[in-house]
């Protein structure tokens, strides 16, 4: 993770020097004063690069002098509408550009605190990388950027980036856990990576399945057992609230790989299967998030935590399974697990905490990438003001959602001729439908089910995360979390 401290502004000696130029800014502070100790090659290499500070915009001088390696200018847009995504995206450019550079000076004397604190942010962010398996990286290959310090007189700048830096560790986690591949990361290994997160002063307890079947998880256990790898139920608590107060419950489809079951995938693309425990990972790496910044709130995460497999134990398509809330499904498509996970999982949640609300997070169809794309998550709820606060939640964020329609004509379509539903529909509404079985497990419990198939992982750069696992969802519900329901 990039190390961010803060310093009194003023030119460093050495090494690398980031300016934030606003379109058709005047040169000032340690633009300025950069421009006059290089004898004026700022200024000409502006000119010369026709650089005027405009957004995604970006200037290298190398070996300018006054002991700088160089000198990169990011352009900011106009500067009269600055926004957050717009500062973090400058962070995140200036990470992406100085990756030989082990160390930069950020001069942010011209923005506030909080701006200040932004850039670092999509800084910090984009400087993820995951190379545990990488034996052999050429030398030129290899990323170097480490350190950053950022130039600013704004005394609160430093007094907020924990927070940020707890933020970002928890984004971390959930890409790490994301990215990792199935033979390593099985439901025990992500089971037993949660909790050494008690070091973070979470609850965390760990059910096995003995002692689900006891309970009754016969939709979650039937997606299970297919596999030699024996499935988990993890509930992590943080009590940073009032003794007394209903916590708010997050919920993560876990399915560490899906390779359909016996209604087996296509073989291209299989791979990316690794990554259908994105639900679980976001609410894992949230909870360490909340954890770190000791937020003033009672939180209860829960991730159910399988591996979907053919084999001769496997669920068939058309099995009857009970469910924990005693209703029984009908799986006419062994493909359609992710629901069967969260069913028994929601419902488990509900009994057990009373939460004030519950909001479940799952790569859980297609059909969302159709809809959406992979610029927007799909939301769905029962509770208006639950689905307001999340969308809100999202412009801030940048973890944009869609709201899409529920109601009782979708529902009528999961009616089963031998068990009380069936887990899939036809194609129409692929989503819809999907969100409608989850809505018979919340028991009429404020929810809202964000569908996140299209934005877990990214095929491309994006100015916050490298190609790969993007973290989607715990920023989103970090921002939700201190918005509307932290005390004080």
């Amino acid at each position: 993770m990039l190390d961010v401290t803060f310093a009194a502004p003023a030119l460093p000696a050495k090494g690398a020097l980031v300016l934030l130029v606003a379109e058709g800014a005047a040169p000032a502070g340690l633009w300025k004063a950069a421009d006059e100790a290089t004898g004026g090659a700022v200024g000409r290499a502006f000119a010369a690069a026709e650089f005027t500070g405009k957004e995604g915009q970006t200037c290298t001088i190398l070996a300018p002098g006054a002991g700088l390696s160089r000198i990169l200018a990011v352009g900011l847009g106009k500067e009269d509408s600055l926004s957050e995504r717009r500062l973090e995206d400058a962070g995140g450019a200036l990470a992406a550009a100085l990756s030989r550079e082990p160390s930069a000076a950020l001069a942010a004397d011209g923005l506030t605190g909080a701006q200040a604190v932004q850039v670092a942010l999509g800084a910090a962010l984009r400087s993820y990388r995951f190379d545990l398996y990488h034996t052999k990286i050429k030398p030129e290959d290899r990323v170097k950027f480490a350190a950053l310090s950022v130039l600013t007189g704004a005394a609160d700048a430093a007094a907020a980036w924990p927070n940020q830096a707890a933020l970002v560790r928890g984004v971390f986690i959930t890409r790490d856990l994301a990215t990792e591949p199935a033979n390593v990361l099985t439901p025990v290994e992500m089971a037993n990576r949660i909790e050494k997160l008690r070091d973070l002063g979470l609850d965390v307890e760990v059910v096995g399945p003995e002692k689900m079947a006891e309970l009754g998880f016969g939709a979650l256990l039937g997606v299970a057992q297919g596999s030699v790898n024996p499935a988990r139920m993890v509930i992590m608590r943080w009590n940073g609230g009032k003794n007394g107060d209903k916590p708010l419950a997050f919920i993560g489809k876990g399915v560490t790989f899906d390779t359909g079951g016996i209604s087996i995938k296509p073989a291209a693309g299989m791979e990316d299967m690794k990554w259908d425990m994105a639900g679980a990972a976001a609410v894992t790496g949230l909870m360490a998030a909340l954890a770190g910044r000791r937020a003033a709130v009672n939180v209860v995460g829960l991730v159910g935590l399988v591996e979907n497999m053919p084999s001769g134990t496997a669920q068939r398509p058309g099995d009857v399974v009970h469910s924990y809330s005693g209703q029984t499904v009908e799986v006419l498509n062994t493909d359609a697990e992710g629901r069967l996970v969260l069913a028994d999982v929601l419902w488990y949640c509900q009994q057990k905490f009373d939460p004030r609300f519950m909001v479940d997070l799952a790569t859980l169809t297609g059909a969302i990438i159709v809809a959406l794309g992979h610029e927007h998550a799909g939301v769905f709820s029962n509770d208006d003001d639950l689905a307001g606060k999340l969308l809100a939640a999202g412009l801030a964020t940048g973890e944009k959602l869609w709201r899409l329609p529920m109601g009782r004509e979708y529902d009528k379509l999961l009616k089963s001729d031998i068990a009380d539903m069936k887990n899939i529909t036809g194609r129409p509404g692929g989503s819809i439908t999907a969100a409608q079985f989850l809505a018979r497990f919340v028991n009429e419990k404020p929810w809202a089910h964000l569908d996140i198939a299209g934005t877990a992982w990214a095929t491309k750069d994006h100015p916050t995360w490298p190609k790969g696992a993007t973290g989607f969802g715990v920023r989103l519900l970090n921002r939700l979390v201190a918005d509307h329901f932290e005390a004080g």
